[in-house]
């Protein structure tokens, strides 16, 4: 497949998901550069390897992992002194990212299950595979454990997850998303997934994420977040907000009933943002960390400096983007 082909599926949704999008995007650089012919000027080379991960980056212009998968593998490409330095430089990289992002739940899920206790009663929400894979792991350490899953509504994703939890035999109550401040108590931590992690730490995951966050803090228990570290958004840096997509209202209102009621509107959010201050701990792939250290994951692990953000991004936002 070119890259043009790879652009337009990432675009159309074709690819979709945080990891394959990127890994998708870094094979297409890749491959990409092998059609390009060998000139001797590394310059060159690096301009057009410039112009192809610019084309990837417009298909989905406020994803996360896009940028930072591109990033990962372009940086020390632009510094290379010879076009042979560049083509090596280029394809390590890129070898490298794939690997790491195919691997980074195994990883993760290795460091969460120390952070899970024996005996613990674990209380998860919508269906990370991060996430589950810590309390997988717990259990394949012959943990003790048990799990309140939330049934996620309107998607009910929680579904998903009971099954693959009663697939591994692993005890689970499934509750109600309302009922999360009253089974607090029965629970001893909390871990959940990431969509997306701001530079001040603050996590942005499925609804209802905040909630549990807040009645975890309330009944102090741990909040752990798992993420790969390309869910970390360097654009935050620059004070663009995420965008908390909203949904069809039909989703949760019918539009049967709907009809009936011309004075009842219905608010759909699938995200929100849980402040740094309701988490305790994230576990990437590179490390355990608390939330306030974001920044370092988004300049020393993805390699993005402030100069290296404001070239990448600032002529593309707008006033209205900024806090």
């Amino acid at each position: 497949m070119t890259l043009l082909q790879t652009a337009e599926q990432i675009q159309t949704m074709q690819i979709r998901g945080a990891g394959k999008i990127a890994r998708e995007a870094v094979s297409a650089l890749r491959d990409h550069a092998e059609t390009l012919p060998h000139t001797g000027d590394a310059s060159l080379f690096i301009r057009e390897m410039e112009h192809a991960a610019s084309i990837l980056l417009a298909t989905r212009p406020t994803a996360v992992s896009l940028p930072n998968a591109i990033q990962m593998v372009m940086r020390d490409v632009r510094n290379a002194r010879t076009e042979d330095d560049a083509r090596r430089i280029l394809r390590e990289k890129a070898d490298a990212f794939i690997w790491s992002s195919r691997t980074a739940i195994d990883r993760i899920a290795a460091m969460g299950a120390n952070h899970i206790p024996d005996g613990s009663v674990i209380m998860t929400h919508c269906n990370s595979k991060a996430a589950l894979g810590c309390i997988l792991e717990a259990k394949r350490q012959g943990k003790d454990i048990e799990v309140y899953a939330t049934e996620v509504r309107p998607w009910n994703q929680g579904r998903l997850t009971i099954k693959t939890l009663n697939d591994n035999e692993i005890p689970t109550t499934y509750i109600v998303d309302s009922a999360v401040r009253t089974m607090m108590k029965e629970v001893d931590l909390v871990i959940v997934g990431a969509d997306a992690i701001t530079v001040n730490g603050a996590v942005v995951n499925k609804i209802g994420t905040s909630q549990i966050a807040l009645c975890a803090n309330e009944a102090r228990k741990n909040v752990i977040v798992t993420a790969e570290t390309y869910k970390f958004a360097p654009r935050t840096i620059l004070g663009e907000l995420i965008q908390i997509e909203e949904r069809a209202q039909s989703e949760v209102l019918p539009d049967e009933i709907s009809a009936t009621l011309p004075f009842v509107r219905v608010k759909n959010p699938v995200f929100d943002v849980t402040p740094a201050e309701y988490i305790d701990m994230i576990i990437t792939e590179a490390g355990a960390l608390p939330p306030h250290l974001a920044y370092t994951i988004m300049r020393e692990y993805l390699g993005w400096g402030f100069d290296e953000l404001q070239n990448q991004f600032l002529g593309t936002l707008t006033g209205s983007e900024f806090r």
